[in-house]
């Protein structure tokens, strides 16, 4: 067990598994709750957060405000959570790599286990691995053969620097020794649209309507999908596990977070109301959008996120593209 995994195991064990449901709170110590969103409007964070906002304004009685700051693959958010008061008026919907990938890239502004509470995972979202325009190649072993003949390889985007689809971009790379690029964005918008006009041969994603509706149309070619299966939408698309890649199996899995000095007591209580609003009907909008709900909570979550962290550092160290 290396020092980030030891220290996860020690602080972030204050993470308290989800007590039985309650009521709305009316004494909440802020009338006002804001809801970061660490990626750009329009993407899956985008009408994930939209949701539980509302589903927290009904549960809670406050006004809960969606303020977007996206970049740096979700640092930003993480950045400005962890200075954030922990009064609970500022809360983080993220994507967990700025906690178990991104503090193998460089110096970060935050302590990713002091400065964040993880309060529970949300969903699991698969990812979408395409082709563009500029790929010739017609599947995923063609895609290979084109990368190792193309002079100076292929270009690969993804929504950041240290995020899941920069992974599993580098873990392909390493598997089977062909010279990708990595063309890293600032979340998801622009890249999709850069996609579209053939600015770079592959983008991984996450799977939503959007991406699929491109793939329907012909103008995005479905390479592989990170899964635990194949998925309903793209039922002939295989895995990258299946494609001989089962360490680039990855999905994104989006939990939300608090400041890490957030009394015990207050995350106790918004943890109630937390398992109050994730109800069935949540679970099937998450369905809606292509995704899975996890149901991470607690010291389990907080295992899972230590577990991540050693497999991340050792795909770090072994293909050789962290600090």
């Amino acid at each position: 067990m290396d020092g980030l995994t030891r220290r996860a195991a020690v602080v972030l064990a204050s993470a308290i598994a989800l007590a039985p449901r309650a009521s709305a709170n009316t004494s909440w110590p802020t009338s006002r709750l804001t809801l970061l969103l660490a990626y750009p409007p329009g993407g899956i964070t985008d009408r994930l957060g939209q949701d539980l906002a509302d589903r927290l304004r009904r549960g809670m009685g406050l006004k809960v405000v969606v303020e977007h700051r996206p970049g740096a693959g979700g640092t930003l958010a993480m950045e400005q959570l962890a200075r954030a008061p922990t009064d609970g008026s500022v809360l983080a919907l993220n994507a967990v790599t700025p906690l178990t990938l991104a503090p193998f890239f460089g110096t970060l502004r935050y302590d990713p286990v002091r400065d964040v509470a993880p309060l529970r995972a949300l969903v699991d979202t698969p990812l979408m691995v395409v082709g563009t325009p500029a790929l010739q190649a017609p599947d995923w072993a063609g895609m290979i053969k084109q990368a190792r003949t193309h002079p100076g390889g292929l270009r690969w985007a993804s929504s950041g620097l240290a995020s899941t689809g920069h992974l599993v971009m580098e873990q392909v790379r390493l598997d089977s020794r062909a010279p990708l690029i990595h063309v890293p964005y600032k979340g998801g918008g622009q890249q999709l649209q850069d996609a579209l006009g053939g600015q770079f041969e592959v983008l991984s994603t996450n799977f939503a309507a959007d991406q699929l509706r491109w793939v329907q149309q012909g103008r995005l070619k479905a390479l592989a999908v990170g899964a635990a299966r194949r998925q309903a939408g793209l039922p002939t698309v295989p895995t990258l596990g299946e494609l001989g890649h089962p360490a680039a199996n990855r999905w994104s899995t989006f939990g939300l977070f608090a400041p890490g000095a957030m009394p015990a007591a207050l995350r106790h209580r918004l943890q109630r109301q937390l398992a109050a609003a994730l109800d069935a009907h949540w679970q099937d909008f998450v369905r809606g959008q292509y995704s899975e709900p996890a149901f991470l909570e607690g010291e389990a979550f907080v295992a899972w996120l230590a577990e991540e962290s050693v497999r991340n550092r050792r795909l770090v160290n072994e293909a050789g593209f962290g600090r």
